[in-house]
């Protein structure tokens, strides 16, 4: 239930059916005058927010930044047209009462509007007073006798775009472990034997006369060699994350539209 103390958290807030459906954007809330707690909402509707449609706030819920009301985009869309004057007469709350199918309060002071954004009290403005009332009641008499010069009105529908938000997909990350083989070039060194011979010099006279004069011997040197040797190690080489970004497009939709059309049927006239 939405009660005063949401008030705050009504500014420009979006409205939606029970479907999630976008209706449209809060335009004025109107407060209960007994209670104060918000009774009506005017949904800010059509291409450009141009008309604004009244809804109940009875068995509606709100979170974080959205209205979702208990009743469909349809029905919000056949809802009577009143003009969101700052406050809502006895006969055009019943009006909305009746065609909603809700239980009215049954008090005659009717509902004054809340505007969102200001502080509480300093909008609430009773226009609904006598005199206001009766000249536009002889506005719409004078408009209907304007009606009664023989014209024809002429009417046709329009196709009126909007939006709404569903889910498209999931992205998910995972990580699972590959195997693939790797090639690395090592350097390696080797021993390899070399036969050397010196003359006899003075220098190395005496070890080449020491010992027997003829014999047989043998002497052995041990040669070495690197082999190469391949391990692992774990090293971090990246960061990746998911992200979103908003990508704006234009898509072109068709529906069918009614129009009247006027046709003279008589005597053709002179000229």
């Amino acid at each position: 239930m939405i009660t005063q103390n949401d008030l705050t958290r009504l500014d420009d807030a979006d409205v939606y059916d029970p479907d999630g459906d976008k209706i449209g954007s809060v335009g004025q809330i109107y407060l209960d005058t007994d209670t104060g707690d918000p009774e009506w909402v005017a949904v800010r509707t059509g291409l450009f927010g141009t008309k604004e449609t009244f809804i109940p706030l009875q068995r509606a819920t709100l979170s974080d930044d959205r209205i979702t009301v208990a009743y469909d985009k349809a029905t919000v869309k056949g809802a009577p047209r009143i003009e969101p004057d700052g406050a809502l007469s006895y006969s055009e709350e019943n009006e909305l009462y009746t065609y909603y199918g809700v239980q009215s309060t049954g008090t005659q002071s009717g509902s004054d509007s809340y505007q969102p954004g200001a502080t509480q009290g300093t909008d609430r403005t009773d226009r609904t007073d006598r005199t206001d009332r009766t000249e536009r009641s002889d506005a719409g008499d004078q408009s209907r006798s304007r009606a009664d010069d023989g014209a024809m009105t002429r009417s046709e529908e329009r196709l009126v775009a909007d939006t709404r938000t569903e889910q498209a997909g999931k992205a998910r990350l995972r990580k699972y472990v590959v195997t693939e083989q790797q090639q690395v070039r090592v350097p390696v060194a080797h021993e390899e034997v070399r036969l050397e011979r010196e003359p006899i010099t003075d220098a190395n006279r005496g070890d080449a006369y020491a010992g027997a004069d003829i014999t047989e011997s043998e002497h052995e040197v041990t040669l070495r060699a690197e082999r190469p040797v391949v391990d692992t190690e774990t090293v971090p080489v990246e960061r990746v994350r998911l992200g979103k970004e908003t990508v704006r497009d234009e898509e072109t939709v068709s529906g069918e539209v009614r129009k009247e059309q006027i046709e003279f049927d008589g005597p053709e006239s002179r000229r």
